[in-house]
């Protein structure tokens, strides 16, 4: 399903040079021996996941459908960034889907808070709310808030049926809550983490409320387990793009890795790829910033420096092959535009060339280099292999820049600064 596209990248690297390491990583990550081995639960979680549990996603998918116009999801980071991309890339950014799902807990902004929960009066709407713990403060924040108004507008024994929880399996503050009020509960395993775990109840519920075959994504994340577990760098795409990461960093002495796609609908996928590599590598004052760009928009911001500026970034391009749906572009008798040119021509040909270009302009004119990463179609069994590949590829890059992928120890620091400043108890100092 992808092909890699190395052209671009002004030097060619000697992956043969790469094998050993590769093949010491693989096994890490294989037999679970690495740094942070503890939440290598992901790997093989589209082989063993809960069957039972997953038909029960499915089932409460199809109540929400059934009874509700809008699902809010409560979540942040790794909590509601997969599911977000997933639901905006295959429904794209103005859905037909039936449920209509809106994201909160990501944010402590008032203005946007009041104004999802003054979109929601009188509406029919249902939570699933998503924290290991149940104690983060923008999603605790928010979850108080809308649980409030669903109480209030449907009333105590109808607002138990409108919750969903995704949690702990065992502890914390959803579980409790869940148990006393009969919320139906979903499990984040505890060897995996946020922005690993788009592949079980985190990603899945909301996915599946949105209309979005969750059987097919777990395929295709299936077909990507069997694909890279596979040390031979020769063959492996995942192990490749680490590889040319690793390279651009250290050789290179490239600062900035841009994720670049053709299409507005990848701009969530491009969030939830920023923080997989940005938590999983960003350590010990090391690492590549990882930044995304959408073209042709961002041409016409961006290109100048991307052309022309400091030469401290690379970008790997993410193009899909064969759009789901296509436009073509009529004549006009006046012709005052000057398009006729175009006429019969369809909008993906015009993108395909405005890429071509691009890589052309920027690589070889540039000097920036460019990997290509070509998906040859974009469905839900694509995404859930492209969403494998990524993960799989970004637990092979940090081992090789010689840090924990898992764990990320720079997150709490924010968190004890403010909880100090609003005098959260055990805070005071």
């Amino acid at each position: 399903m992808i092909e890699l596209n190395t052209e671009y990248l002004v030097k060619q690297i000697d992956f043969e040079s790469y094998r050993a390491e590769v093949e010491k990583i693989h096994h890490w990550i294989d037999d679970k021996t690495g740094e942070g081995s503890d939440f290598l639960g992901w790997v093989n979680y589209p082989d063993t996941y809960d069957q039972k549990e997953f038909a029960r996603i499915e089932r409460a998918a199809q109540y929400i459908q059934l009874h509700y116009d809008v699902l809010v999801v409560c979540g942040i980071g790794g909590s509601y960034l997969g599911a977000r991309a997933a639901i905006e890339a295959l429904n794209g950014l103005h859905p037909d889907s039936k449920v209509e799902i809106i994201f909160m807990g990501h944010t402590t902004a008032p203005s946007y808070i009041s104004q999802v929960l003054k979109y929601l009066k009188g509406k029919r709407f249902a939570i699933n709310c998503i924290s290991k713990s149940g104690t983060t403060t923008e999603t605790a924040i928010a979850f108080r808030l809308l649980r409030e108004m669903l109480i209030e507008q449907a009333g105590e024994e109808a607002s138990k049926r409108a919750i969903t929880v995704t949690t702990d399996k065992e502890s914390g503050a959803l579980v409790e809550l869940a148990k006393k009020y009969g919320y139906e509960r979903f499990v984040l395993p505890d060897d995996i983490g946020g922005r690993y775990s788009v592949f079980s109840a985190v990603g899945l519920l909301p996915m599946a409320a949105a209309g979005i075959n969750i059987r097919d994504f777990m395929r295709g994340a299936k077909e990507a387990l069997d694909e890279y577990d596979n040390p031979d760098i020769a063959t492996n795409a995942a192990y490749q793009y680490a590889v040319i990461r690793h390279e651009m960093y250290t050789k290179e002495h490239k600062s900035v890795e841009l994720f670049v796609s053709y299409e507005p609908k990848l701009v969530q996928l491009a969030e939830w790829w920023k923080q997989l590599f940005a938590e999983s590598e960003g350590k010990g004052k090391s690492g590549l910033l990882p930044d995304a760009v959408t073209f042709t928009t961002d041409l016409h911001s961006l290109g100048q420096f991307i052309q022309d500026g400091s030469p401290c970034l690379f970008e790997t391009v993410l193009m899909v092959k064969n759009p789901a749906v296509d436009v073509i572009l009529p004549g006009d008798e006046d012709n005052l535009d000057g398009l006729n040119y175009l006429e019969g021509k369809t909008l993906s040909e015009v993108t395909e060339k405005a890429m071509q270009g691009t890589l052309m302009a920027h690589s070889k004119t540039g000097g920036v280099p460019n990997l290509v990463i070509y998906l040859k179609r974009l469905n839900a069994r694509s995404l859930g292999y492209l969403m494998y590949f990524y993960m799989r590829a970004c637990a092979m890059s940090a081992y090789l820049n010689g840090v924990n992928p898992f764990n990320q120890p720079g997150v709490e620091i924010y968190k004890k600064n403010m909880f100090h400043l609003l005098g959260k108890p055990g805070y005071e100092k």
